[in-house]
């Protein structure tokens, strides 16, 4: 009996000593999760970008805070930028109007917040093979905060070795939409299908909806608002698509300025109307209605606009112009 009493002090002992030995093994752990930056749960990282001087770096993702290339009104984050930090002072940069690469200068704010380009970055990540970092909307002086939307972009850039040599793939291939943003204008596009003229849900196609004469007594023209000196890139293209459309021929002459909701079916719906008082917008909604109908849906051939492939609602701005004897 008693053997038998020494042999359960002897286990307690053991299961005593083998607890205490995992609290301290998570006590350890736990020291280490300490060390995490709290900013975001990573890693601390004392790289800088002078650190990676030489290294060229090319963009494969530009995303949202969710993990997504795309916006709800249909706005696409794109990798475009090649980089190379050249000194702690400048940084190079690929133009597409050149096809090259040219040097400009590297501004260090505080807090790991870099200017160049005319563009605000936060450094959240810098090792020899890819960076993130934080793009952010800065007014004046002042940096819109992480829950900003207009902060809450963030691009990866990985080294041509590590895409190569690890990854074992090519630039463009990790630059696609992901499965994620299909699905994401999937389920934006079938709301539009349950209702088809709803400006409400209707939202921006990466490939906008397209006009084309169906007669000889018409003409078609896309126009582009791009203007780089006031930093509209070129996604207001597609964002804010405008087209200007004559008619020769018309039952009168005239000039509209008015937007369309075109469903994935290319049929158009008139939504907003422009210059025009508001007492008469009632009769101007009604005129633009019937201007739409008998000689928009007939005269050109429209294309519904597309995302990842998807037709889906869009709205374009249309400038219409018609002439009784040309």
């Amino acid at each position: 009996m008693k053997q038998r009493t020494r042999s359960i002090m002897k286990y307690k002992s053991l299961l005593f000593l083998l607890i205490l030995s995992f609290l301290f093994s998570c006590n350890d752990n736990t020291k280490k999760e300490v060390d995490r930056d709290q900013k975001g749960g990573e890693f601390k990282n004392e790289f800088a970008l002078k650190d990676v001087s030489g290294i060229r770096f090319y963009e494969v993702k530009r995303r949202f805070k969710n993990g997504l290339s795309f916006n709800k009104d249909g706005f696409q984050q794109e990798p475009s930028w090649i980089i190379e930090v050249k000194a702690p002072d400048s940084i190079m940069v690929y133009s597409p109007s050149k096809n090259d690469m040219e040097t400009v200068y590297l501004q260090f704010d505080h807090d790991k917040v870099y200017n160049f380009m005319r563009e605000f970055f936060r450094v959240k990540i810098v090792t020899k093979d890819s960076l993130i970092l934080q793009r952010l909307h800065v007014d004046g002086k002042i940096i819109a905060g992480d829950e900003d939307y207009r902060s809450e972009v963030y691009c990866t850039y990985y080294s041509k070795d590590y895409i190569e040599k690890k990854l074992h793939t090519t630039v463009g291939a990790l630059q696609k939409p992901t499965q994620a943003d299909s699905l994401f204008i999937a389920k934006l596009a079938r709301r539009t299908f349950a209702d088809p003229a709803n400006a409400k849900v209707a939202f921006a196609a990466r490939q906008p909806a397209v006009f084309l004469p169906n007669s000889k007594n018409v003409t078609a023209q896309k126009i582009s608002t791009i203007d780089e000196l006031n930093k509209r890139n070129t996604s207001v293209d597609y964002l804010y698509p405008i087209y200007r459309l004559h008619i020769n021929k018309s039952y009168k002459d005239f000039n509209f300025s008015f937007s369309v909701i075109v469903d994935a079916w290319g049929k158009l719906y008139v939504n907003r109307v422009d210059g025009v008082m508001k007492e008469d917008l009632k009769y101007r909604k009604k005129l633009l209605d019937g201007i739409t109908s008998v000689y928009l849906q007939n005269l050109f051939v429209i294309k519904p606009g597309t995302t990842l492939g998807m037709k889906h609602s869009s709205e374009v701005s249309l400038q219409v112009s018609g002439k009784m004897n040309p």
